[in-house]
C-alpha cells in the first residue's frame, strides 16, 4: 500500500477543511513546497494535491504550485479540483503531474471520463466524494441521489483503474477511515482504491491496509502530528 500526504491549497496556502466546509479553513503549513520537500525526507513517493479554489470555481486556479513541486522535488503529484474538460488534463500531464484526478465530471460529463481514460488510460483517477453514501459534486457543494457504489461501478466499465474515496462526514475530523464503505467498495469493484478522510492514527493505516487498499491519502493527521509519516510509510511498504 502507498501513502499519499496530502497537502490542499487555498489562496496559494496550505490549508485543511472540517467536512469539506470552506468557512472552517485552517491555515497548517508556512509553505508548500518545504512542506513536500519534507514529505519526501520522510520517503513518501506521491503526494496528492488538492485545488480547493478550482473545485469550488469549477477550473483550475492554483496550477503553478503543483507544477512547481512536481518539477522541483521527485514526488510523483496528483493533482484534483477544478479539473472539467480534457485540456486540462493534457495541460498537467504535459507539466510533469503524475495523474490526474477527474471528480465532479464523473457524474455530470462521464463522456469526458472516457475520453481521458482513452488518452491517459492509469494517469487518470476518478474521485468519489460521498455524504451517507451519496455522491457529493462542484467541492462538496452539491449533492445528488446517486450512491458510490453505482458510480464506481459505472467507472471501472469504462476502464477507470483508479478511484479515490473520500467519505466527506470524515474528511478532516480525525475520527477514523470509514472502514464499513472501503470495504462494500473494494468488495464491488475491481481496480485500485485509495482511502481518503478520516485518517487518525496508524490503526487507520493498518486497517486499510488489512483491506488491501492500493493507497491511503493522510492530511490533517500528519499536521495535527496523530499520524507520524516515516511510521506510516514504512508499515504500508511491508
Amino acid at each position: 500500500m502507498i501513502i499519499l500526504p496530502a497537502i490542499d491549497i487555498k489562496d496559494g496556502n496550505c490549508v485543511r477543511l472540517f467536512k469539506g466546509d470552506f468557512s472552517t479553513v485552517e491555515k497548517v503549513a508556512s509553505d508548500y513546497m518545504e512542506t513536500a520537500k519534507s514529505f519526501e525526507k520522510s520517503g513518501a513517493n506521491w503526494i496528492h494535491m488538492v485545488d480547493l479554489d478550482g473545485a469550488k470555481e469549477g477550473k483550475p486556479i492554483n496550477t503553478d504550485i503543483y507544477i512547481d513541486v512536481a518539477k522541483n522535488t521527485n514526488l510523483k503529484v496528483e493533482v484534483g479540483g477544478g479539473i472539467r474538460n480534457l485540456d486540462t488534463v493534457e495541460m498537467y500531464i504535459s507539466k510533469g503531474i503524475s495523474r490526474v484526478i477527474l471528480g465532479s465530471v464523473a457524474l455530470k460529463n462521464p463522456q469526458i471520463v472516457k475520453d481521458a481514460i482513452k488518452e491517459y488510460g492509469d494517469r487518470i483517477a476518478i474521485g468519489i466524494d460521498a455524504l451517507n453514501g451519496m455522491v457529493a459534486v462542484e467541492g462538496w457543494l452539491d449533492g445528488s441521489n446517486v450512491d458510490y457504489i453505482s458510480l464506481a461501478k459505472e467507472m471501472v466499465s469504462v476502464g477507470v483503474k483508479y478511484i479515490i474515496f473520500t467519505d466527506i462526514s470524515k474528511d478532516g475530523t480525525l475520527s477514523g477511515v470509514n472502514l464499513e464503505q472501503l470495504e462494500n467498495l473494494s468488495n464491488s469493484v475491481d481496480c485500485n482504491i485509495i482511502a481518503s478522510g478520516g485518517v487518525h492514527t496508524m490503526q487507520d493505516i493498518i486497517e486499510c491496509k488489512k483491506l488491501n487498499l492500493y493507497g491511503t491519502i493522510c492530511g490533517k493527521s500528519i499536521y495535527k502530528g496523530t499520524l507520524n509519516l516515516d511510521e506510516a510509510i514504512k508499515y504500508a511498504h511491508r
